[in-house]
């Protein structure tokens, strides 16, 4: 009870800071029609309550099982073994990412079914299953996070030269989205599993990052292939915004509550049959154990299908009419306010970012304090959502003119960066781009992008969970930098 109680508390942390925002506008500068307003409350407890029921079972059903996965993988020392696992769970914990559906089924609307959903979850898992053996095979071999890095972004590089914008913003939004509340920790736990074993503590402390931000680049690089082949060289998106509905208010609930539970089942099922066969040849969990994570599956399942039916069925269309109607006025500065504000708010309240400032704090020792943390990560987020308004706002401004010299910067200082700050940095990207920024921020971006004059939404209004996710790799290698420099400072005095 003490679990569920705190994940609540987490969870209303969350999820609040934005509802609260939207109803200030509602009673101020921006009214909203009943039949927005009340889905959009409805849509809120159903992600509360979803949320919280979804995080208790990734606590007691999915992580239990990464760890469980992980220590079963390093123990086989078997390189075939650890590649076909590996790919098989990072594509079934993929295709079961909430986010990365959200994500997909947006691109599928705007661009009226000619990018289609499936499709991009079906690349994206591919990407990250790939990319997960090869971050097990970095685990085990002790290959240089920095240098791996260097490789997989130098790919990306090569690969962007030969796709659409449309395509570029949706792979490096589809990295951000697909590292989200499901995938980040059971990644987290295979990692912390394999590592665990490794008989140097050193290098097994360091390995328990990084794997994160590995596996994100392979979504990056299987959207960039699907644009390379799909022959599809401009897209014209569009975006629909209703203003207002008619009809029942608890009809597109109704409807939403069949869709998603039937996507759901299909996208857990395989994660349930790898475990009853681990379960059969390697783990022989005692029955109350085994009991203990088929109802952390079954909380997952019942968790995922509230949060997805409050999400598209009574979230995502106010963030819409938000963005769109915010961008209608003339002063266009309290568009970039709200933007900053819902950024700062966004991160400031996402529960993972809590634990990993605190992680930070304790693994240095207290020299890097959580509040310094929080406070670049805070700014740093407002500021990314904000130049991405700054973007719509001004079409000569493209994404590529911020992630390009930003990556670069970012994986230069991966050399001179602590390798633990390295891999804490790219993981972060996950935790920085959670539920709310997959859900209003990026509806808010395509509202935005449709009332603007010479926007595209589909190159426009999206890449925001890119921008979000991309924050973290600065901001927190600056951090590792100022370690190390206080770490020598304090070597030269006592010496």
């Amino acid at each position: 009870m003490d679990n569920l109680t705190n994940k609540l508390k987490e969870v209303l942390s969350s999820v609040l800071p934005i509802t609260i925002l939207v109803l200030l506008l509602n009673f101020t500068i921006l009214p909203l029609e009943r039949s927005l307003l009340i889905p959009f409350l409805i849509g809120s407890i159903l992600i509360i309550i979803g949320l919280t029921i979804f995080l208790l079972g990734v606590d007691i059903g999915i992580t239990p099982v990464g760890k469980l996965m992980g220590s079963s993988l390093a123990r086989t020392n078997k390189l075939w073994v650890i590649i076909i696992a590996g790919f098989m769970l990072g594509f079934i914990i993929s295709i079961a990412e909430p986010d990365l559906h959200i994500l997909a089924g947006q691109v599928d609307l705007v661009s009226s079914g000619i990018i289609p959903k499936f499709s991009i979850v079906l690349v994206v898992s591919i990407g990250i299953g790939i990319l997960l053996f090869t971050g097990f095979i970095r685990i085990l071999y002790n290959i240089s996070i920095s240098i791996m890095l260097t490789i997989i972004y130098l790919v990306i590089f090569l690969l962007s030269l030969f796709v659409s914008p449309e395509f570029l913003a949706t792979a490096f939004d589809a990295s951000g989205a697909t590292t989200g509340a499901l995938t980040v920790p059971f990644v987290l736990a295979l990692a912390a599993g394999i590592s665990a074993l490794k008989k140097d503590s050193r290098y097994s402390e360091e390995d328990s990052f990084g794997l994160v931000g590995i596996i994100s680049a392979g979504a990056i690089i299987g959207v960039l292939l699907m644009g390379s082949f799909s022959g599809v060289k401009e897209i014209s998106g569009e975006l629909n915004i209703n203003h207002a509905s008619t009809g029942s208010l608890l009809l597109p609930f109704i409807k939403e509550l069949g869709l998603v539970t039937r996507d759901i089942l299909l996208a857990l099922s395989p994660f349930l049959f790898i475990f009853l066969t681990f379960q059969k040849i390697s783990f022989h969990l005692d029955k109350k154990a085994f009991q203990g994570i088929l109802k952390g599956l079954f909380y997952t399942f019942l968790g995922l299908v509230l949060f997805l039916v409050g999400v598209n069925a009574g979230f995502m269309e106010v963030g819409n009419v938000v963005g769109y109607r915010l961008a209608l006025m003339e002063n266009k500065t309290i568009l970039l306010i709200f933007a900053f504000t819902v950024g700062l708010l966004t991160i400031l309240a996402e529960p993972a970012v809590h634990v990993l400032t605190q992680q930070i704090e304790e693994v240095t020792s207290g020299y890097v304090k959580r509040k310094l943390v929080f406070f670049a990560l805070s700014i740093g987020v407002g500021l990314a959502v904000a130049l991405s308004i700054l973007r719509i706002l001004s079409p000569a401004i493209q994404l590529w003119h911020y992630l390009l010299p930003g990556y670069i910067v970012a994986i230069i200082m991966s050399h001179y960066t602590p390798k633990l700050f390295v891999g804490i940095a790219f993981d972060s990207g996950g935790v920085a781009s959670g539920p709310m920024t997959a859900t209003f921020i990026l509806a808010f971006a395509q509202g935005a992008a449709r009332a603007t004059e010479g926007a595209n939404v589909l190159i426009d209004g999206f890449g925001i969970i890119a921008m979000v996710a991309f924050t973290p790799l600065i901001a927190l290698q600056t951090l590792g930098l100022v370690f190390k420099y206080k770490l020598k400072k304090q070597e030269l005095k006592e010496a």
